[in-house]
């Protein structure tokens, strides 16, 4: 036990050279070091290499038996890369690089996705300004725009259309057919000049044939067209697509009044994209 220097007459006295304050801490400093045990130490010393471990830097666990200066020093030359040994680099030029590892991962994964891309209905559909409708029964799908509402109407499988713009709306008809392939029955143009004129319009109204083409969906041939058909009163720009497929002829019509083309065909345009044959029923 240490005893007080500041007591009695020489109280501001040096020890050693040192002042008494400083005097006083160098010796309970000391003091209470030499109080730990050599068991103390080395449990700080392996908290602080825990500390390190624990904090994500890739350093090895401790442990108990091994002295804390030995574990830094080895700690230290973990992290340092090691030479390849003759061995070690043969293997690595048989074995592919990471980067080339990357690249078939990624390779693999478009694959997949385009083997499992889902069908162009739910494609349109995902952004919400379009409703799905897919009838597996009928073997088909396309989608109307948001807030169209279904009507019956003689003669079509499905109608759907604008409660405030009439002209507006998309409808699909099927009849049998002993045909199996929509180029059986002509070319493009012709096919759908007979389509529009004889079952798209009434017999009064003016037609054009704007354009025709033949598309192909999943190995199915498909006709798509424009055109317009002039009333007294009105026009009706119009698209369609028609297609042969389990027996039955395929007829998808959408359009709008002339004076609204411009703001509706990026939509009917869609439609018309979106439609497919589904399944054979």
């Amino acid at each position: 036990v240490w005893g007080d220097p500041t007591e009695g007459a020489h109280a501001s006295r040096r020890m050693d050279g040192w002042p008494l304050r400083d005097w006083k801490k160098k010796k309970i400093g000391k003091s209470r070091a030499e109080q730990r045990s050599p068991s103390a130490r080395t449990a700080m010393a392996t908290a602080t290499s825990l500390s390190l471990h624990g904090h994500g830097l890739g350093l090895p666990s401790p442990t108990a038996k091994t002295p804390a200066r030995r574990l830094l020093s080895v700690t230290v030359r973990a992290m340092a890369p090691a030479s390849p040994s003759k061995g070690d680099a043969a293997a690595g030029e048989s074995s592919p690089s990471p980067r080339r590892q990357v690249l078939v991962a990624g390779a693999a994964v478009a694959a997949a996705a385009l083997v499992s891309r889902p069908a162009p209905a739910a494609l349109a559909a995902a952004d919400g300004k379009f409703m799905p409708v897919i009838d597996r029964k009928a073997g088909y799908s396309f989608v109307y725009p948001f807030g169209w509402q279904e009507v019956s109407v003689q003669g079509q499988d499905k109608v759907y259309k604008d409660v405030i713009e009439p002209l507006e709306s998309v409808s699909i008809n099927m009849i049998p057919t002993t045909k199996e392939d929509i180029r059986d029955l002509g070319p493009p143009d012709q096919v759908a000049e007979a389509l529009v004129r004889k079952v798209l319009s009434p017999p009064t109204q003016k037609t054009k044939l704007i354009e025709a083409k033949e598309t192909d969906i999943d190995g199915r041939a498909y006709y798509t067209f424009e055109f317009t058909a002039q009333a007294p009163n009105f026009t009706r720009h119009a698209l369609g697509t028609i297609t042969i497929a389990n027996g039955k002829f395929y007829t998808l019509a959408t359009g709008a009044n002339e004076r609204r083309w411009d703001k509706m065909k990026d939509r009917l345009h869609t439609i018309v994209d979106s439609f497919k044959i589904e399944t054979k029923v």
